[in-house]
């Protein structure tokens, strides 16, 4: 045999690309960036995907109905999490295909008191969320999006926030220092340049006319009447709000070739979609169910009643089986996961943290990561040979474009996945992704390529 039979080495996958593949790949990547602008927080992301799913045949579900075989069906989890299923040939005690993939990103959350006005200015107080370079999010235009549930004599109103999508909107912004005053700013670690408590976000400055001599805060005043004619709040009812600040620009082409999208939220809204998309697409009825879980807080450790480690999962996993008379045990014990996340992409301008034969690399396709973690593997699932080699099989048999990877060298640090909880399910998981470059900043790029070939990779499992 020769070497190039025998060596493994992460090629360009624009050798192997078919014709109709690059043709494919780049109407899929538009689907792909609308998806983006529409949901840029959680609640936007699932809102979208309901709309996609029932355009393709889904509809919801609660453990009253009845299942069979070819069903299409979803459930939506507090609005910031949703679940789709296929329902296979195969009885669920031969277990799921399942993916797992969340829909959080890093943001800027808005405090349940944010208001306050300093220096003729009005400001949100926040409190950042997920793991981020606090001064890559000064100076730059930032949306508002969330909920109010306003309280109003005894009951309550859902209002819809969203400012700084539209072209003619008004932006937000958290100012920076000029660089002429920055000399002790800019003598201090990256991690203290900005504080957390620096992070305030400005959004007016116009006193208010209405009269109220006894005010004294009237650039406060004036922004809580605009909220107020908006959407009937008084200030009490930030505290049963959900409001936050995320990049107020859209999903774009990078490089002179577009080869790239550069967007807020790959992390992880490309894997959602990819793995979503692929289900939504699936012809005919499957061998076996397939599931495609979306979930919320992996930003900040899959707690919560929306996050990973809640037993929203459980439940659904234990209605479907009732309707099919099957051990939920059984079932979860035949199962098998991708757990879709993305990793990092080997950068050159950073090749000192990176670890080169191991990382993943830019258009060298959906990256299979064995294990996460940090360094000496802790807070990682560790998937098995045998399942790596399961899941080799199916990609290359369906012609995906695929490459391993890890996340730098072993004592640079580290990070996790959703993996870990669903293989403590007993559930055999991997992680696969795509690669991403400037992860967790509030712009960060893929390959087009990696994205595609993260859809063709889904629908093969799915379809296995």
């Amino acid at each position: 045999m020769t070497s190039e039979q025998l060596f493994y080495d992460k090629k360009t996958g624009f050798d192997r690309l078919t014709k109709s593949d690059k043709t494919a790949m780049q109407a899929y990547a538009e689907g792909y960036k609308a998806f983006l602008d529409a949901g840029k927080t959680e609640r936007d992301a699932v809102k979208e995907m309901v709309k996609r799913a029932e355009s393709k045949g889904f509809r919801a579900w609660t453990r009253d109905d009845t299942l069979k075989a070819g069903d299409k069906i979803y459930q939506v989890n507090r609005n910031k999490g949703i679940t789709l299923a296929v329902i296979g040939k195969k009885s669920l005690r031969e277990g799921v295909r399942l993916t797992a993939a969340h829909l959080d990103a890093p943001r800027i959350d808005i405090r349940t008191v944010p208001l306050y006005e300093d220096g003729g200015m009005a400001y949100f107080k926040t409190h950042y969320y997920g793991g981020i370079k606090k001064y890559q999010w000064t100076a730059i235009p930032l949306e508002l999006r969330g909920v109010v549930c306003v309280c109003h004599n005894g009951q309550v109103k859902k209002v819809e926030v969203s400012v700084g999508a539209k072209p003619d909107d008004p932006k937000f912004v958290i100012t920076d220092l000029l660089p002429h005053l920055a000399t002790e700013q800019m003598s201090k670690k990256a991690t203290e340049v900005v504080k957390g408590e620096g992070l305030n976000v400005l959004i007016g400055s116009v006193p208010s006319d209405t009269g109220d001599d006894k005010c004294t805060e009237k650039v406060k005043l004036a922004i809580m009447e605009h909220l107020n004619r908006e959407y009937g709040m008084v200030e009490a009812d930030f505290l049963s709000a959900e409001l936050c600040c995320v990049p107020a620009w859209n999903a774009c082409d990078i490089g002179f070739d577009r080869s790239f999208v550069g967007a807020y939220g790959h992390d992880d809204r490309v894997c959602s979609y990819t793995a979503a998309t692929a289900m939504l697409d699936l012809k005919g009825t499957p061998a076996h169910t397939c599931v495609c879980l979306l979930v919320d807080k992996e930003e900040t450790g899959s707690d919560g009643v929306t996050g990973m480690q809640s037993r929203a999962f459980d439940t659904l996993m234990d209605d479907l089986c009732r309707a099919q008379d099957v051990l939920p045990g059984e079932c979860l014990e035949n199962s098998v996961c991708l757990s879709a996340d993305v990793c990092n992409a080997f950068d050159p301008n950073f090749p000192e943290v990176s670890e080169k034969r191991n990382d993943a690399k830019i258009n060298c396709g959906f990256a299979l990561v064995k294990y996460t973690g940090a360094r000496g593997k802790s807070g990682t699932s560790d998937a098995t040979a045998e399942l790596m080699a399961r899941i080799r099989c199916i990609f290359d048999k369906a012609n995906v474009i695929w490459q391993t990877g890890q996340l730098g060298k072993v004592d640079q640090g580290g990070g996790g996945t959703v993996a870990m909880y669903l293989a403590n399910r007993n559930i055999d998981t991997v992680d696969a992704g795509v690669p991403v470059l400037s992860m967790h900043a509030p712009f960060e790029v893929i390959a087009k390529l990696d994205l595609y070939m993260a859809y063709k990779g889904f629908s093969a499992f799915y379809k296995d």
